[in-house]
């Protein structure tokens, strides 16, 4: 599904991704784990397109892909951000139906339909109208789930999906996630949490600081 090959990245003269290969098959969990400073969001983020790569190559299903192409209204790739990054402003279906209605330009009444049945499939039936504030924290990041599936990528991307959730609140992360594997959805978790990665992962990439190497 995707494939990166010789991925570089620095800032400020700083070299913070050296030659990076990663491989998630059609289906799969692939978690990255390290050490605060390794690299790891920045990774997710020139993936993304979040950030500009200096250097490397991006594939998907075996065909050149930039992250940070003007026509990306396929919506290749979601991401789920470790803050959940919520419109304070808007409710919770507001929030997840915006993109659709203003990038894909999908109809209101349809993208409200598909953001209904979202946030029902995610334990959220009933919590349209509240705004992020009256949400959990677990609640907060299954809105920020939901958003992201609204865009139908192929590829979800988390950055550090439990670090703002309290521990008893991970393990219902792990079984959101394992559920959209039953379903075929490819993902990439980005994490520092090992025993979180072990749970979800088909498998694992570990980084560490080019530094520390």
């Amino acid at each position: 599904m995707l494939e990166v090959q010789e991925l570089k990245k620095s800032f400020g003269g700083r070299q913070i991704l050296d030659g990076v290969d990663l491989t998630v098959k059609d289906g799969e969990i692939l978690c990255i784990v390290g050490p605060s400073g390794a690299g790891k969001t920045t990774l997710l983020r020139c993936i993304t397109g979040l950030e500009a790569a200096d250097s490397g190559k991006f594939l998907i299903d075996g065909r050149p892909f930039d992250p940070q192409g003007t026509d990306r209204s396929d919506s290749v790739i979601g991401v789920v951000f470790q803050d959940f990054n919520l419109f304070p402003n808007l409710t919770v279906l507001e929030n997840v139906t915006l993109a659709p209605t203003l990038v894909l330009k999908k109809a209101k009444a349809a993208a409200q339909q598909d953001a209904e049945n979202l946030l029902k499939e995610l334990g959220l039936d009933g919590k349209g109208d509240l705004y992020p504030y009256q949400l959990s924290g677990g609640q907060k990041q299954r809105v920020a789930i939901a958003r992201a599936l609204a865009m139908k990528p192929k590829i979800l991307c988390y950055d550090e999906p439990t670090s703002a959730l309290d521990p008893n609140l991970r393990d219902e992360v792990a079984k959101l996630i394992l559920g959209l594997k039953k379903d075929g959805m490819t993902q990439l978790v980005v994490t520092h949490d090992m025993e979180f990665a072990q749970k979800v992962a088909d498998d694992i990439l570990q980084v560490k600081a080019l530094d520390q190497q």
